[in-house]
């Protein structure tokens, strides 16, 4: 068993999915694999296990508290693993295919409002070469509504700050360009030209364009880190998180009247339905509007 998610593991790497896809994915699988071992008294035969064996393990996910969302992106691992196993010719069929993920409600992570992400920019950033990476960083992030995982993954290779623009390397491998504010760009250069001293704590340098103290990559961790700190300078303690910017970006651009397929080629989405879920929060926006406005609502 676990020699098979090894190399449906490596699989998914050669096959372009990012770092925190497989990182994930293998979690998930040994989770998976735990579970099975604690049912049986002999080593687990992939060829043995049916559907009754994963709704059990997905009940014992629901029932130690997962969330459904988590619940269900383990159960995809599972079914990924399986489908793998039928590709390869270990199993004939699939039996996860038949077990549904358990469904929920969709919620949007917290965004800001046009004014509060105004008021975290404004926050005076200081002139340190730390200072101006974060305000660069937040500056892109709501600019562009880049992935916390493509802001880290930029290099300065990406950057073409004359015509404004910079290229993504999103899920799957899919490249896309996406354009850069004036403001994202002023930031971009103030921080640029005190980027080499972040850069001389690193022997051997770095194409990361985000640089940390000690001149390597800024990970997905410390952007958050920085975030929570931008919030709580500008006095907007808790907010939201790193993608909380992302959606932010989205709904005020569909609040201002941007096209749903242009906001689905700046995020990066593969599918137009992933781009619509902000409709019904800008549907409930409306309704908001009109049951407040409207004197026979």
């Amino acid at each position: 068993m676990r020699e098979r998610i090894r190399a449906y593991l490596k699989t998914l790497e050669m096959g372009g999915a990012s770092p925190h896809t497989c990182r994930a994915y293998g979690a998930d699988l040994r989770q998976f694999a735990a579970f099975l071992e604690g049912r049986a008294e002999a080593p687990v035969r992939l060829e043995a296990l049916d559907p009754q064996t994963i709704r059990a393990f997905v009940a014992a996910l629901l029932t130690a508290g997962d969330a459904r969302r988590t619940v269900g992106r383990k159960l995809a691992a599972v079914r990924g693993l399986f489908q793998f196993c039928c590709r390869e010719g270990i199993l004939k069929a699939n039996p996860a295919r038949v077990v549904p993920s358990p469904r929920g409600p969709q919620r949007l992570p917290r965004y800001l409002t046009v004014d509060e992400a105004a008021q975290l920019l404004a926050a005076p950033p200081g002139g340190t070469p730390g200072a101006l990476r974060d305000r660069a960083l937040f500056e892109v992030a709501y600019s562009s509504g880049l992935r916390v995982a493509e802001l880290t993954g930029l290099d300065l290779r990406d950057l073409d700050l004359e015509e404004g623009l910079v290229r993504v390397m999103g899920k799957g491998r899919r490249e896309r360009v996406v354009p850069l504010g004036a403001r994202a760009v002023a930031a971009l250069k103030a921080y640029l030209a005190r980027r080499p001293e972040l850069a001389a704590r690193q022997s051997g340098g770095t194409a990361a364009l985000f640089l940390n103290r000690a001149g390597g990559r800024l990970t997905a961790r410390s952007v958050a880190r920085r975030l929570a700190a931008g919030l709580a300078r500008a006095g907007l303690h808790g907010r939201i998180t790193p993608h909380g910017l992302r959606h932010s970006f989205a709904t005020h651009l569909l609040d201002a009247g941007a096209d749903l397929r242009a906001i689905q080629e700046m995020l990066g989405h593969a599918q137009l339905s992933t781009t619509q879920r902000y409709t019904h929060l800008h549907l409930d926006r409306l309704m908001e509007v009109y049951d407040r406005a409207h004197p026979k609502a």
